[in-house]
């Protein structure tokens, strides 16, 4: 019998993606006993992407670095075969900063370097670093001091931590960075196109979501004005304009000009890393999903990522949500054949929130029964 793919993101603020794959299948295994179930949770290059590196195989490996404002908090990345996974939201993210207190002047990248340089130094020839939900605007010069460069102020003294410190840079030196990165590859998780600057920069677009008031976001976008003249002088070339240069803060920025990195959408990258092309061979159906199906899900999230390309694989797909606001067409259009939702079974949001297991286990046995899974050869 043909096998079904269990590939949803996280249902965030109540289930990791690895959870609601795990619930999913066990609906379906209850349901369709038997059944060939392949759990496979996915990410789209923000949190959640190491523990889907990690679901496929790959090895975690622990790293005490600095959080966003400085403390230090225990993170990882994983690795395989010389394939290093790192994580920005995990250790400079907003889920990292103490209280959840946001500082959008102050906060850093520096431990997204610290854990990059323990990637190189445990042997890493690629590094894949994912970029969503960080907590800083410091165009990554956080992450370049991690890696060894020297941010400078006219008397000579490094920065302050931070976007805001970054008025004061009057040269950066990058004679001290890292031998490793000449030799590695770097591939960047962006799915966003904004580059360093102006009204569609980082500061811009994204300050706001990390606490920054219009004052912030005028601070913030000079400070990282002079961060980037400064590296276009260090370094010959000028990436603020780059697409994705705004990506997480500034640090796709960092990325693109100090790192010779490339910048490729998260959910490509994630698919590759679990092997997702060979598990859709001989696959009758696929189900995907995340806590909200809405207008967002279509530009690059997840789901869409998944249902694409089991589309050009010929694989049906279905898909779980939390909720969803998007009409039939509009999911068709994606490749998405139909939607079971919790709020059908749960409208209380709260509820459908902390019981969202047990509901999940309830729609995975309703789409067995209504794509007649548990019939040997039945139609998805």
């Amino acid at each position: 019998m043909s096998h079904v793919v269990v590939a949803p993101d996280k249902f965030k603020g109540s289930l990791t993606a690895r959870r609601v794959a795990g619930h999913v299948a066990a609906g379906l295994r209850v349901a369709a006993p038997g059944l060939d179930v392949v759990e496979l949770p996915v990410a789209d290059g923000g949190d959640g992407t190491v523990d889907a590196a990690l679901s496929a195989g790959f090895r975690s490996v622990p790293v005490i670095a600095e959080g966003p404002t400085g403390e230090p908090v225990t993170t990882a990345f994983a690795l395989r075969d010389g394939v290093a996974v790192v994580e920005m939201a995990d250790v400079s993210g907003l889920s990292r900063l103490p209280g959840g207190r946001l500082d959008p002047l102050r906060a850093g990248s520096r431990g997204t370097g610290q854990v990059v340089r323990a990637a190189l130094d445990a042997g890493a020839r690629t590094v894949v670093l994912g970029l969503g939900g960080s907590a800083s605007t410091d165009g990554g010069a956080g992450l370049a001091q991690a890696l060894g460069a020297r941010v400078r102020r006219d008397d000579g003294r490094d920065v302050e931590r931070g976007g805001a410190g970054l008025l004061d840079v009057a040269e950066v030196d990058l004679r001290g960075l890292h031998p490793k990165i000449a030799d590695t590859e770097f591939i960047v998780a962006c799915d966003v196109d904004n580059p360093l600057l102006g009204p569609r920069g980082a500061a811009a677009v994204y300050g706001p979501q990390k606490g920054a008031g219009p004052g912030d976001v005028a601070v913030l976008d000079r400070a990282l004005a002079r961060w980037a003249a400064q590296v276009a002088r260090a370094t010959g070339a000028d990436h603020a304009a780059t697409p994705g240069a705004g990506a997480a803060g500034g640090v796709g920025f960092a990325a693109l000009a100090l790192l010779g990195a490339a910048p490729r959408p998260g959910i490509d990258i994630v698919l590759e890393l679990v092997g997702y092309a060979d598990r859709l061979r001989g696959a009758r159906l696929v189900i995907t999903g995340e806590g909200s199906l809405d207008e967002q899900t279509l530009s690059g999230k997840a789901p869409a990522g998944v249902a694409a390309a089991a589309a050009r694989a010929g694989v049906p797909v279905a898909a779980v949500a939390g909720r969803t606001t998007l009409a039939a067409p509009d999911l068709a259009a994606a490749g998405i054949s139909r939607v079971y939702a919790l709020s059908d079974l749960e409208p209380d949001r709260r509820r459908s929130m902390t019981e969202a297991g047990p509901l999940l286990e309830r729609l995975a046995a309703r789409l067995a029964a209504d794509l007649g899974l548990a019939r040997p050869g039945g139609d998805a």
